[in-house]
């Protein structure tokens, strides 16, 4: 991966720090800080507008990332049409983890925060904080997605939709199947 100036990333790259999301590497810098010469990557995040300087010596430890391949893409798609995992424990932990989570910047943990989180029109309303973190997972990984799949991101949103409402008839099917079980038990 890492080309022949000795660099991870080039101009021009998109990457993915996990705080923050899908940016751009703007530049190559060297920058004078307390006496010493420093590399750092200047990264932009236009949805923030906000701009972020990572050591390239650094950029690994602190998370920085080429945006995900098809295969982790289409884990966290997979993801997204499986049964909803929520514990037993008390919201404030579980946002804890959430947050955690989407702010890994793992793809497939941002998908399962999505998963877990979303309601059904049939299903009762989210809490503010519910629906805070549902959107800021689902906005992270419609950005990454798109930004992965070449398209804009409303599109990365439908692709996500298509995704959870798929979810619903894995459910269904898996809820009938169970009920057919449990009737040929008693049938024998």
């Amino acid at each position: 991966m890492t080309n022949k100036t000795g660099l991870e990333f080039k101009v021009g790259d998109a990457v993915v720090y996990p705080a923050h999301g899908v940016g751009k590497v703007a530049a190559v810098e060297t920058q004078e800080v307390a006496g010493m010469s420093l590399e750092v990557y200047v990264v932009t995040f236009d949805h923030e507008k906000m701009t972020l300087r990572v050591p390239t010596k650094k950029a690994k430890t602190a998370g920085l990332r080429s945006l995900a391949a098809d295969d982790v893409v289409t884990k966290a798609l997979t993801t997204l049409k499986g049964r909803a995992r929520i514990k037993r424990t008390m919201w404030s932990r579980r946002a804890q983890e959430y947050e955690a989570k989407i702010n890994s910047g793992d793809l497939v943990s941002i998908a399962e925060v999505v998963r877990d989180l979303h309601r059904a029109d049939s299903q009762p309303e989210q809490s503010y904080s519910e629906r805070q973190l549902y959107e800021s997972a689902l906005d992270r990984m419609a950005r990454e997605v798109a930004a992965a799949n070449r398209i804009d991101k409303d599109a990365a949103v439908q692709l996500l939709s298509k995704s959870l409402s798929a979810k619903k008839a894995v459910i269904a099917a898996a809820e009938a199947a169970e009920a057919e079980d449990e009737a040929e038990a008693e049938a024998a």
